[in-house]
């Protein structure tokens, strides 16, 4: 693939960030039709060519054996058919949601008769940086073409092989339709150079996503001269109210913790109020540990819980990525709240309650991208939302909140329409 590379002239990170600007003009001006077709035929091409997709992951895996990659991290690195399958599966459904370039966002007639229409409109060149994550490769790929960008890739060493493949399938799919296969590139094979050349890229990248550890983000966010959307690390919290009921209680940190444990959704704190500890702590942490949790738990909790490992405040501020879980019992509402403010990454919290004026305090005034009610936390995610898959999940307050799907990568402007008016 690099012979080929170096034979169009691609052989440089500045290279390919042109390359995705000059092809950004034809994704932005496709149809609806046009880039559906793109879509299906990479959902197709994932299919037909999913053994050469696994032998390159093999290759990734095989490096992380010899690296001591973590067990999480691993996990998201995995593919296998099912995975390959299922990435096909989710390219098909953003290619059955409805298209938002052109949509109208507002519109009115000026008193001089100066029609206003503010429309939706592709950013253009959408740089993405992320970690040991080869579906994210697709994901975005699929959200940007759906939504009218160009792409540039960082997808990390880790998944080199695997996102090397990836992309080459995408490229030859866009080339099958007659799209520009340049639209979508990646700079994995210039390492840490090539990332850095992507924050770097202003005026030729519009944007940048970062996707990954909070180490990986913050770099991103202090070092791009790109516009930056920030995509946050997950100390995602659940709060059980004096109320909350001891079974959904149950069910609903046990899915929050343990459903899958590497992903930035997973829960990492549980908070309990202090009146209902006695009558929650026993189940719902006996279930935890039956599933293979180790609890590390601040002093009120050890009384309940004696043989638990004693929290520290690296553990109120950890992502764990792992099957641990960091448990404190607080003394009432507002304290959980407090608790949520000093330590939460405004990701996702959620409380379990019977109590509607406390469910209703909590969704107003705890400042995070997602706040749930009677719900597990693993629900915050693009394809759960509907968006058939996500960019990221949004921690800042831009125009982007929370899963990022197709909307989310579009920007505005202006059509003005008049009829000779000039100004006074």
């Amino acid at each position: 693939m690099t012979d080929v590379l170096e034979s169009r002239g691609l052989d440089t990170a500045e290279a390919r960030f042109r390359a995705a600007k000059a092809a950004s003009t034809g994704l932005a001006t496709a149809t609806t039709a046009e880039k559906n077709r793109a879509l299906e035929a990479i959902a197709d091409a994932l299919l037909a060519r999913t053994a050469e997709v696994i032998e390159a992951n093999r290759r990734d895996l095989a490096a992380a054996d010899e690296n001591g990659l973590s067990a999480g991290l691993v996990d998201r690195l995995t593919l296998d058919e099912r995975r390959v399958a299922a990435l096909a599966d989710a390219v098909l459904a953003i290619a059955r949601l409805a298209d938002p370039v052109g949509d109208v966002v507002r519109g009115s007639t000026l008193p001089n008769g100066l029609q206003l229409t503010q429309v939706r409109v592709p950013f253009g060149v959408v740089g993405a940086i992320y970690e040991a994550r080869p579906n994210v490769t697709v994901d975005i790929t699929a959200i940007a073409i759906k939504s009218g960008n160009a792409v540039v890739l960082r997808g990390g060493t880790a998944a080199q092989h695997s996102n090397a493949a990836l992309v080459a399938v995408v490229q030859d799919a866009l080339a099958s339709v007659g799209l520009p296969a340049d639209a979508v590139q990646t700079v994995d094979e210039f390492g840490r150079e090539g990332a850095t050349a992507l924050m770097r890229a202003r005026g030729l990248v519009d944007l940048l996503i970062p996707r990954g550890s909070a180490g990986l983000i913050k770099t991103v966010v202090e070092e791009s001269t790109v516009p930056v959307i920030e995509t946050g690390a997950g100390v995602v919290h659940v709060f059980l109210d004096e109320s909350a009921d001891v079974d959904l209680a149950t069910s609903i940190v046990l899915n929050a913790k343990t459903q899958r444990v590497a992903v930035c959704n997973a829960a990492e704190t549980l908070l309990v109020h202090a009146a209902a500890a006695e009558r929650l702590l026993p189940p719902v942490l006996g279930r935890l540990r039956e599933a293979g949790v180790t609890l590390h738990a601040d002093d009120r909790t050890r009384a309940v819980v004696p043989d638990a490992v004693p929290a520290t405040d690296e553990d109120w501020a950890a992502e764990y990525y792992s099957m641990d879980l960091a448990v404190a019992v607080v003394d009432d509402l507002d304290a959980a709240m407090d608790h949520i403010a000093a330590w939460s990454t405004h990701h996702t919290e959620s409380i379990v309650t019977e109590s509607y004026r406390n469910a209703e305090r909590f969704l107003a005034e705890v400042d995070s991208a997602v706040v749930m009610v009677n719900a597990s936390t693993r629900f915050t995610d693009g394809g759960e939302f509907g968006f058939g898959a996500e960019v990221g999940i949004s921690t800042q307050k831009m125009h982007a909140r929370g899963p990022m799907g197709l909307a989310e990568l579009t920007s505005t402007k202006w059509h003005v329409r008049g009829t000779g008016q000039t100004r006074g």
